[in-house]
């Protein structure tokens, strides 16, 4: 017969994949957002905090409505239609993220 602790530890990598939206922290939220917009990067140019998403990129606004709702379901969180429209940059979806986060 198993303990808990022996299935928690056998499972241990399951346990990390089911906690990480829960422990994001800032950089795991930038990088999350990078790799669903590295397919619009333009030209050679890095995508940054400061990157514009629908000026810097060739990413259209279905294309970036998909993305939030991936990165809604990702983070466990939803953000109201209101405030999508008012996020412009890489950072500013990343602080949305975490602040809808910090206030569950």
């Amino acid at each position: 017969m198993r303990t808990a602790h022996q299935l928690i530890v056998e499972n241990d990598d399951i346990a990390n994949t089911l906690e990480l939206p829960r422990l994001a922290s800032r950089l795991d939220v930038i990088r999350e957002i990078c790799r669903h917009l590295a397919p619009y990067q333009a030209g050679e140019r890095p995508i940054v905090g400061a990157t514009v998403i629908a000026k810097d990129l060739t990413i259209d606004s279905l294309a970036i409505m998909d993305m939030v709702m991936e990165l809604e379901d990702s983070f466990d969180v939803s953000i109201p239609m209101n405030v999508v429209a008012e996020i412009h940059t890489v950072d500013q979806l990343a602080d949305t993220i975490l602040d809808l986060r910090a206030k569950r």
